[in-house]
């Protein structure tokens, strides 16, 4: 106990601090017995103040010794791996030692370059990825690299990636989210709209995305078209396919026309199947009278991607290879005003 405390807790100490009384000649004063109470007061109030300052310290001790784990930093996800023996344990070491962004983007690089030893690793991690992942330009770059892969399960890994990076879970409310930043009309709603036919395409409320990205695709702005083309084609369904064949004949503007095309043979998430449903109505397109010569340049050069062959533009050529071109890939369904076979 500080001495200046013991001393002044001393009944003896504190006695010698109260005056003593006048002389009995003396008449009886107040005064005595007054300074006697506020001694006391003064006293009681130190030794009260004392012990508060023992409570609050030992209560600070306390508090700051119970929560150690809360007050400790958020510890950076482990790269989940499994045994893979084509894969290299000390890539896979080096990997998991970077930050999850470099995770993510490392990854994403090996999966366009060997695909089968990356792509588990992508899957695996996304989840401990959310929330550590952020869309920056080297990122977004390496999915619009992987979004050119010849493997379509490079592409969905792209995918995947991009909506963690902008915190798009896969639910209704990220699409709420994404039609809401659209109606926003600033430059965040294109690249709104690519990622809402991303959603759609993992299975997220397709009929509504198809919907809004269709009423897009014929808006004013040239950019909103544009980029409602973009998500058709990650859109990547059976439904997406008429639109993207009617804004091919029929946008005012060359460079969605090519969009268009471009989605219905190659970019976006349409399977090779799926491309295929769309070379009949392509064909019909060969004889029609309102197509110009450059929207019919699109056309042949969509038949050559989807199919692989090559007729130049011989339209005859064409339906006769089609009509004894037998593959189990080839579709069988009959839609209006297209050939069928």
């Amino acid at each position: 106990m500080d001495d200046r405390l013991a001393k002044i807790s001393d009944p003896k100490q504190a006695q010698s601090i109260v005056p003593a009384p006048c002389s009995a000649t003396v008449s009886a004063s107040p005064w005595p017995r007054y300074v006697t109470f506020f001694v006391s007061l003064a006293l009681l109030s130190t030794i009260a103040g004392y012990l508060t300052g023992r409570f609050k310290g030992h209560w600070a001790n306390w508090r700051n010794a119970t929560p150690v784990e809360a007050a400790a930093p958020a510890r950076t996800p482990a790269l989940v791996s499994t045994p893979d023996p084509r894969s290299n344990n000390s890539d896979i070491e080096e990997i998991s030692r970077l930050a999850p962004q470099q995770q993510a983007e490392r990854l994403l690089e090996l999966a366009i370059q060997r695909p089968d030893l990356s792509l588990n690793l992508i899957h695996r991690n996304l989840t401990a990825w959310r929330g550590h992942l952020e869309d920056t330009e080297r990122l977004f770059q390496l999915v619009l690299a992987a979004l050119d892969s010849d493997d379509p399960r490079v592409r969905v890994a792209a995918v995947e990636i991009d909506l963690a990076a902008n915190n798009l879970i896969k639910s209704p409310q990220s699409v709420a989210k994404l039609i809401h930043q659209i109606q926003g009309d600033t430059d965040g709603r294109y690249l709104a709209l690519w990622r809402l036919g991303a959603l759609g395409n993992r299975g997220v409320e397709p009929a509504t995305v198809l919907a809004t990205l269709n009423r897009y695709a014929h808006d004013r702005n040239q950019q909103a078209r544009f980029w409602a083309v973009e998500g058709l084609a990650m859109l990547g369904t059976e439904e997406a396919i008429d639109p993207l064949l009617s804004i091919l004949t029929h946008d005012p503007a060359p460079q969605i026309r090519e969009r268009a095309a471009r989605g219905l043979a190659q970019s976006g998430l349409l399977t090779g199947e799926q491309r295929l449903i769309a070379v009949p109505q392509l064909l019909n397109l060969l004889d029609d009278d309102s197509v110009d010569a450059a929207t019919l340049n699109l056309v042949y050069s969509t038949l050559e991607t989807i199919t692989g062959a090559s007729f130049g533009k011989n339209p005859g050529a064409w339906r006769e290879w089609w009509a004894h071109h037998d593959t189990p890939e080839k579709p069988h369904r009959s839609r209006k005003g297209q050939v069928t076979t």
